[in-house]
């Protein structure tokens, strides 16, 4: 398979190897069971495989392998079957061998909430055994009646059954004896059975088909583990309230299904494992971090996890190899395995010990300078000698100068000894070498020293430094090297307090974004909103913002308008205007082509349709050819074009899409009248656009409102509605009176 854990060729493989003869399947069940180690299904099959061709060495080899790691009722039973038929001519030996077979299989997957076939198929061999006299007839019915009662209590789908079993056979043999038996276990049943419905909602939620996966993130997955999650706390409540063993043997067996699917997550298998530890089972805590590290060989926090286990049970020896196994041959080893087995030997064979590996561990080419810091502070801290610790952290600077952590962790030694004349030679040593854009930290580090060690001209000049050297590289915008309100901020904050309040901080994080972006060319949705950018030079306030952020749109493009005045299925005045027409308005005015028309540009109209969108052309296009000016603007005023208020005291339309079907919004206009006539068309809860646009501009209503006055006088006070056909809208208020003959 070109992916490993690709399940899908998993399949295909499988389903091959079924119709393949023993000889060439097997390789292909390897290739799989390599893969895949807990998949029962495929176990069945190849156990299956060799079954059939009566290969009865492989398929017990293959049962050694597989039954203990998958505990699946399907594959269990299927083990049981393989036993009676080896065993189904060899007599009472045989019987015997068959009856501990079943002993054995129930001890493991007899809690499971499928196993109540297996339980009823164990009753009926023991009811078939045969009895030569009285006292094999007795043993015989004890061992049933055992059987039964260990049935009735393990909640599993069948336990309805198995308990009107159990109540035929009491009965069967004396009723006398039968009622108190029943009395007896009537109430544990009962409990058995409340605790299998809870059981039965955590399960349900399980899907027992998937392969065992290594963890990629997936929704499908994590429910997976959260529903595993959820069983295995519903087991450790003990909701039967049995006894501890009893209680303990169940969560064990619920665990170990859980591996079968979440085989290549190790928290689980370190809950496993130190759930074993605080129950007492040391040992088998012990065997189960055995198994994680044979699942997940990488993982070094498990092996860390195993060897705290060891030490903490004085295992030191088992703890060292388990640490020399994260070392291997000390050529690849991390700087993180080097520290930890510094820290292990320095807790149990002392100072000395941790002293030699170190001086073998910087020679190592995978040594960081966190190998010398951590070694360092640990002779500081133990020795409570600073001389060692100092002589180490300058053998580290001649190798990691160039290294700003490693800066930072010998001046924070240095603040600690109250060194301050060798912290301001560090600083002054680094920053000569460091190049600017690694040098941040330093810088504001240099800064915050000053302010504490320092007198004001020296706090000053450190922050004049820093800002020059930043302004050099870009770091900082043009007016990198003048002072602001944010450093005297920076300068007079401690820890968590503030010379201002949180607004001033984002005030002051906003300004200085614009500051620095001046001279960019920026769009208003681009615009910080309250909030300012991270500063990497400073040691002031930081917050966070995404000034490329854009305003998501809603698709516009599949509006169509409403006309109350069309009939279903008919075609009425707006039916045959594009649909993306007048959405398209807004945009299309908004662009430096139409800011050209508004602004009296003396660009030819061909020219200005040639670079207009194509929504606006065809919005052009598609206006009816007449010559009154009154029906070109009123069609205009019924766009989605956003104006502006004009001034305070009057408000002009902003008609919206909806207004061409004969609704629109109250606005405030001098004419009562036009007022009264629009209450009909109203409609309630919609929103002004409040873009700004071109369409801002005061428009000459002066102008507009005296020709409309000069109409209205014309045509003897009659109102825009006409009959016969529609009218075009009031001039004045951009509106669709929407009335017909």
């Amino acid at each position: 398979m070109s992916d490993k854990y690709n399940v899908e060729a998993a399949e295909i493989l499988a389903s091959e190897a079924q119709h393949l003869p023993i000889s060439e399947a097997a390789p292909i069940y390897e290739q799989l069971l390599a893969t895949f180690p807990t998949a029962a299904k495929y176990w069945k099959q190849y156990v299956e495989a060799h079954m059939a061709v009566n290969n009865d060495d492989a398929t017990k080899q293959l049962f050694s392998r597989c039954l203990l790691n998958c505990l699946h009722i399907p594959l269990w039973r299927c083990y049981i079957r393989f036993i009676r038929k080896v065993n189904e001519k060899k007599g009472v030996e045989g019987h015997e061998e068959t009856r501990k077979a079943f002993d054995f299989m129930l001890n493991y997957v007899g809690a499971d909430i499928a196993s109540g076939p297996v339980w009823m198929e164990y009753i009926t061999f023991l009811k078939s055994l045969p009895a030569v006299n009285a006292q094999e007839e007795s043993q015989r019915m004890t061992a049933v009646r055992k059987a039964y009662q260990r049935a009735i209590v393990t909640p599993t789908h069948h336990l309805e059954q198995l308990w009107k079993d159990y109540e035929n056979f009491e009965n069967s043999v004396s009723r006398a004896l039968a009622k108190g038996l029943l009395s007896e276990y009537q109430p544990k049943y009962n409990s058995a059975r409340a605790v299998y419905r809870e059981r039965k909602k955590y399960v349900d939620e399980i899907d027992w088909n998937v392969l065992a996966l290594p963890p990629t993130g997936s929704q499908k997955e994590e429910l997976q583990w959260m529903a595993w999650k959820r069983v295995l706390a519903f087991e450790k409540g003990n909701p039967q309230r049995i006894d501890s063993a009893s209680s303990n043997k169940r969560i064990a067996f619920t665990y170990e299904q859980c591996l079968m699917y979440l085989y290549h997550y190790p928290d689980i298998w370190y809950d496993y494992a130190t759930w074993h530890a605080k129950s007492g089972s040391i040992d088998t805590a012990i065997k189960v971090f055995q198994r994680a590290l044979k699942a997940l060989p990488d993982s070094e926090v498990l092996r860390y996890a195993y060897a705290e286990l060891e030490e903490s049970r004085g295992a030191i020896q088992p703890a060292k190899k388990i640490y020399e196994s994260l070392l291997g041959d000390g050529v690849n080893a991390t700087a993180l395995a080097h520290i930890q087995f510094i820290r292990f030997l320095r807790r149990t064979e002392g100072v000395e010990a941790a002293r030699k590996y170190f001086i073998d561990a910087r020679k190592s080419p995978n040594c960081t300078y966190h190998v010398y810091v951590a070694y360092a502070m640990m002779a500081f801290c133990l020795d409570k000698d600073p001389k060692i610790a100092h002589n180490i952290f300058e053998a580290g600077l001649k190798r990691f100068m160039h290294e700003p952590g490693y800066i930072l962790e010998y001046a924070d030694f240095l603040s600690r000894l109250n060194d301050d004349r060798n912290i301001r030679a560090l600083f002054e040593r680094a920053l000569s070498s460091l190049p600017p854009e690694e040098s941040v930290e330093v810088w504001k580090r240099f800064t915050q020293f000053e302010q504490t060690y320092g007198d004001l001209a020296s706090m000053l000049k450190v922050e004049q430094r820093r800002k020059e050297a930043f302004s050099r590289t870009g770091e900082e915008g043009t007016s990198a090297l003048e002072g602001s309100l944010q450093d005297v901020v920076a300068r007079y904050s401690f820890m968590d307090l503030w010379p201002c309040s949180s607004n001033d901080l984002d005030h002051l994080a906003r300004q200085e974004w614009l500051a620095n972006n001046v001279n960019k060319k920026v769009e208003k949705s681009g615009l910080p909103n309250g909030t300012g950018l991270i500063d990497k030079g400073s040691t002031g306030p930081t917050t966070i913002s995404n000034p490329s952020a854009k305003i998501v749109l809603p698709d516009t493009s599949r509006m169509v308008l409403y006309d109350p005045r069309q009939k279903p299925g008919g075609s009425g005045f707006l039916s045959s205007a594009p649909a993306a027409v007048v959405p398209a308005i807004s945009s299309s005015l908004s662009t430096p082509t139409a800011k050209l028309v508004g602004g009296g540009s003396t660009n030819t109209l061909d020219e200005i349709l040639k670079a207009a969108p194509p929504a606006l052309v065809a919005f052009v296009a598609s206006l009816p050819s007449v010559s009154d000016v009154d029906v070109v603007l009123s069609i205009c005023l019924q766009s989605n074009i956003p104006t502006a208020q004009a001034d305070k005291s009057t408000t002009l339309p902003t008609p919206g899409t909806s207004e061409l079907s004969g609704s629109s919004k109250s606005h405030p206009i001098p004419n009562a009248k036009s007022t009264r006539d629009r209450q009909t068309g109203k409609r309630k809860g919609q929103e002004e656009d409040d873009t700004t646009t071109v369409q801002s501009l005061p428009l000459p209503r002066d102008v507009f409102r005296i020709r409309q006055l000069q109409l209205q006088k014309a045509r003897g006070g009659t109102s825009s509605q006409q009959n016969g056909s529609v009218s075009y809208g009031s001039a004045i208020s951009g509106e669709l009176s929407g009335s017909t003959s």
